[in-house]
């Protein structure tokens, strides 16, 4: 099988993240190796880099908020590789102040922030590279292997 690729462009609005989901849960479906719990990591991955980009371009303003988020898809041989880019002011993640532990109580007060922590641990691989015109994230997962029950 080649590789499969998407792009989609999509308004820096809210409601677009469904749409988002569906088309690439849909393409990365296609590869077999794939099964449902990992696509459900890649969703919600996915969700927290769109709305990060959507947020970004908001605050930004005009003319960035009237600029389409671009989500690039690539799918090959049991890997899948996901490019959320903005056109915000760009930032760098490393500068983000770190979280308490998910067991201290502390952790509570945190209604924000928790998605880049979130896509790091669902990603195989993510990279996000701050640039002056917007951030580009680019996650990669790859497929688990299923698990054996010993049958033949």
């Amino acid at each position: 099988m080649g590789a499969e690729l998407v792009e989609l462009q999509l308004p820096a609005r809210p409601d677009v993240l469904s749409l988002a989901r569906l088309v690439v849960a849909a393409v990365v479906s296609i590869e077999p190796l794939f099964d449902e719990e990992r696509i459900d990591d890649l969703r919600l991955a996915l969700s927290e880099a769109c709305t990060n980009a959507i947020d970004a371009q908001i605050r930004a303003g005009p003319p960035a908020v009237d600029e389409p988020i671009t989500i690039r898809c690539s799918v090959d041989e049991g890997r899948a590789e996901i490019e959320v880019r903005d056109r915000g002011t760009g930032f760098d993640p490393g500068s983000l102040a770190p979280h308490p532990p998910v067991s201290d109580p502390a952790r509570l007060d945190f209604e924000r922030g928790l998605g880049i922590p979130l896509i790091r641990l669902l990603s195989d691989k993510v990279e996000f590279r701050p640039t002056p015109t917007g951030t580009y994230v680019t996650m990669t997962f790859d497929a688990r292997p299923f698990p054996s029950d010993g049958l033949m």
